[in-house]
């Protein structure tokens, strides 16, 4: 005599490619809202180093939703995933940021020193932050959409087809 449903587990919610989904859009989206309420309500350029342009900002950008999503993979693919990955996330999104800055600004030509120097003013004024608690929310809410037995929403029409 089993105890266990025939036809397998329970699903753990959503897929882990819709969790990755909506944990890397959702991550691109906090980080970029962040960053430009900091640049608004600060009054400070996130880069204000005269020898780089966007570029090196925007390669940082690319990198950490690019690592953030490759972080979260393996963490969403167990089938009850845990909390506290999350906070290796962000911390690993938050350094390849910094580190694309900076290798970045040293391929465009700029220069070690104005690559350190934009490397400091996202640490020290904020971005950086910013980038972490971005990482980290993002993460969480994908791994609780994993965890949850989350379901497609139904139209009222078709919660009484189910119910028949």
């Amino acid at each position: 005599m089993t105890t266990g449903d025939p036809r397998g587990d329970a699903p753990s919610g959503v897929s882990v490619v819709t969790a990755l989904t909506v944990g890397a859009v959702l991550f691109a989206a906090l980080a970029i809202l962040g960053l430009g309420m900091l640049s608004y309500f600060a009054d400070i350029d996130i880069i204000a180093v005269s020898a780089l342009g966007q570029w090196p900002g925007i390669a940082g950008m690319f990198v950490a939703v690019a690592v953030f999503t490759g972080m979260l993979w393996p963490v969403l693919r167990v089938p009850h995933p845990l909390y506290p990955p999350v906070a290796l996330v962000a911390v690993v999104t938050g350094l390849a940021h910094l580190a694309a800055v900076w290798l970045s600004a040293l391929v465009a030509g700029s220069g070690l020193a104005p690559a350190s120097a934009a490397v400091s003013q996202l640490v020290l004024r904020g971005p950086s932050a910013v980038l972490l608690l971005a990482a980290a929310v993002a993460a969480w809410i994908a791994v609780a959409l994993r965890r949850t037995r989350a379901r497609p929403p139904h139209w009222p029409w078709e919660r009484a087809a189910d119910e028949e």
